[in-house]
């Protein structure tokens, strides 16, 4: 046996003509009337619809960036912490004050809520200026 000996079990079907005479004539199969019952019908694409909606905007635009950013008062750092211990966002997320955002270290802004008579050391955080003044009062120190 040879390749070109070799036959399709089955013929191929062919494709239904409509509205040759027959049995599928006179409409056949669209209805009566109407876009969809005419030759060539072409229909508006939907998406250009929704295109035409937007409103037209010069430039280029870049997408803007989160800030992932996390407030903790004084009262906090004053239970949580012992005198010179170092304060970092890193050091926040271990002890479970602060968490992380889509994986990511969020930037710490210290808020002066709250009392603090302990000696601590701030590194890496943003400090409002109450905050600033308690814990410079209480011996601290803040490193940017």
């Amino acid at each position: 046996m040879q390749l070109h000996h070799l036959k399709p079990k089955h013929k191929p079907k062919k494709k239904k003509r409509i509205g040759r005479g027959g049995k599928k004539g006179t409409y056949s199969g669209r209805g009566i009337k109407g876009q969809k019952a005419r030759a060539g019908r072409k229909f508006q694409p939907i998406i250009r619809e929704l295109i035409k909606k937007y409103p037209k905007l010069r430039g280029y635009r870049q997408k803007s960036r989160e800030k992932f950013e996390v407030e903790v008062n004084l009262l906090i750092l004053e239970k949580k912490f012992k005198a010179g211990e170092k304060i970092t966002p890193k050091i926040l997320i271990e002890r479970r004050i602060i968490r992380k955002i889509k994986g990511k270290i969020p930037e710490v802004k210290i808020l002066g809520k709250g009392e603090l008579n302990k000696k601590l050391v701030i590194e890496g955080c943003m400090v409002s200026e109450s905050a600033r003044e308690k814990i410079e009062k209480a011996g601290g120190k803040i490193k940017s």
